[in-house]
C-alpha cells in the first residue's frame, strides 16, 4: 500500500523568546515492511545543524531558531510504500542488542498491579511459544485499559493508566512494555503513523505501539490499543525506551519560560486505487 503523510506541528508562545533548539526524529527508515518514496521535513527559518543515525537506526537532526520568536512550525510530508509482515521488523539497521530494552524508566516502571497483570496473562502458558506469550500480554493490556481519549496526560505512567483503567495508545504501549519487562522480555516504545479512515480526516497526534523481542523472529510490533500487530496501514518512525525517549520532536526554549501553545495535525491517506 502507498501511504501519504502530512504532519504539522505548530508552537505559539505568549511572548517572544530568544531562541529554540529542537532535536528532530521525523524520518522513517527503510526496512522490509516500508520503503520511503519521498519525504520532506520543512523547518522554515531554522538553522539546520548536526545530523546522524543513532544505534537504533533512527535518523536525528538538530534545528535551531533565533529570536525574537513567537511562533514556529515543523512540517512533514511524504509517501511510503508499506507491506504487511504481521508486525515483524525485518531488514531494519540497528546496532544495539535487544537486552538494552530491559531498562526501566519512570513511565514504564512496573508496580504491584502491573506485575500481577503480567503473571496472570501468562498463567498456564509455560509450554507456549514466545510469540504466543507476547500476544497474551498484549491482549491482557487491551482488556485492562479501555481506549478513552482525554483521560490521561503525556506524563501519565503505565501504573497510573492501569489504575485508572482508561487511556490512549501511549498508555497501552507503556503498559505493554512494563508487563513484558516483568516477564523478562525486551520491549520498546515505537512512534509512527496509522492510516485509520479513508476520508483524509486530520487527527491530533501520531500513533504509538510497542515492539517486543521474540527469539527466532526478532522485534515484533504489538498495537495493544487496537488489538493487532502493525500491518500495511502503519509507518514506523522511530523507537525508544518510552514516549519521552522516542518523541519525534524534543526541544528547549532560550530565555524566560513562556506559556506554550502546541497544535498538532496529522493526516494519513492511502492511494485510492489500493484502499
Amino acid at each position: 500500500m502507498r501511504l501519504s503523510v502530512r504532519h504539522t506541528t505548530r508552537y505559539r508562545f505568549d511572548h517572544p523568546v530568544r531562541g529554540v533548539a529542537q532535536s528532530l526524529r521525523l524520518w522513517p527508515a527503510d526496512c522490509a515492511s516500508q520503503k520511503v518514496v519521498s519525504w520532506q521535513v520543512r523547518t522554515e527559518g531554522a538553522l539546520r545543524g548536526a545530523e546522524f543515525t543513532d544505534g537504533a537506526g533512527d535518523r536525528t537532526m538538530l534545528a535551531t531558531w533565533r529570536g525574537p520568536l513567537d511562533e514556529l512550525t515543523v512540517e512533514v510530508s511524504g509517501e511510503v510504500e508499506t507491506a504487511d509482515l504481521f508486525g515483524v521488523l525485518r531488514e531494519h539497521r540497528e546496532k544495539g542488542p535487544a537486552s538494552l530494552y530491559l531498562r526501566s524508566t519512570k513511565h514504564i516502571r512496573p508496580d504491584h498491579d502491573l506485575k500481577e497483570l503480567s503473571v496472570s496473562a501468562l498463567d498456564g502458558m509455560r509450554g507456549a511459544s514466545d510469540l504466543d506469550r507476547a500476544h497474551a500480554l498484549a491482549k491482557a493490556v487491551n482488556e485492562a485499559i479501555e481506549y478513552a481519549p482525554g483521560e490521561t496526560q503525556p506524563h501519565t505512567t503505565a501504573a497510573e493508566a492501569l489504575a485508572g483503567g482508561r487511556g490512549v495508545c501511549q498508555d497501552h504501549a507503556h503498559a505493554l512494555i512494563a508487563v513484558a519487562h516483568v516477564a523478562g522480555i525486551p520491549a520498546r516504545y515505537v512512534m509512527g503513523y496509522l492510516q485509520t479512515d479513508g476520508d483524509g480526516a486530520p487527527h491530533e497526534a501520531s500513533h504509538a505501539w510497542a515492539e517486543l523481542f521474540v527469539p527466532n523472529l526478532g522485534w515484533v510490533g504489538f498495537d495493544a490499543a487496537n488489538r493487532c500487530c502493525p500491518d500495511d496501514r502503519y509507518i514506523r518512525l522511530g523507537s525508544g525506551y518510552d514516549a519521552q525517549d522516542a518523541a519525534p520532536i524534543r526541544g528547549v526554549v532560550q530565555g524566560s519560560t513562556p506559556d506554550e501553545h502546541l497544535e498538532v495535525e496529522v493526516v494519513v491517506t492511502a492511494d485510492q486505487q489500493q484502499q
